[in-house]
């Protein structure tokens, strides 16, 4: 478990990420009310988001998902704690984005989109 801190902050950082620009690009969408171009936007900025994430933390680690870390510990291309480190990382940074988005947005359009599809009906 070497560099257990960079690969934490790697994780952290990259799931806050796509979390706060792909929700946020959600709900953006809903205050300008072109629900067309509002899709394609967030279509894209979930993309670019990960491409660049993916692009810029890819020599530290590069999984942003818990699906994605759980498939990599079933094939054995990771170890039990790196998983259970990297799992606890995403999962913190998705909470702290969706707490940053409640608080960038008024809670009219945060209520109306779900937090950008962060929360169930």
């Amino acid at each position: 478990m070497r560099d257990a801190w960079r690969h934490f902050a790697s994780e952290f950082i990259g799931t806050f990420a796509l979390v706060f620009v792909g929700s946020g690009s959600i709900m953006t969408a809903r205050l300008t009310g072109n629900v067309a171009a509002g899709l394609v936007a967030a279509a894209l900025a979930h993309g670019l988001i990960l491409a660049v994430m993916v692009s810029a933390l890819m020599r530290i680690s590069d999984h942003f998902n818990p699906a994605v870390t759980l498939s990599f510990l079933v094939t054995r291309r990771i170890e039990v704690m790196m998983a259970a480190l990297y799992i606890v990382a995403q999962v913190i940074g998705a909470v702290v984005a969706g707490y940053a988005l409640k608080a960038s947005f008024p809670e009219a359009i945060f209520a109306a989109t779900r937090g950008g599809g962060l929360s169930p009906p």
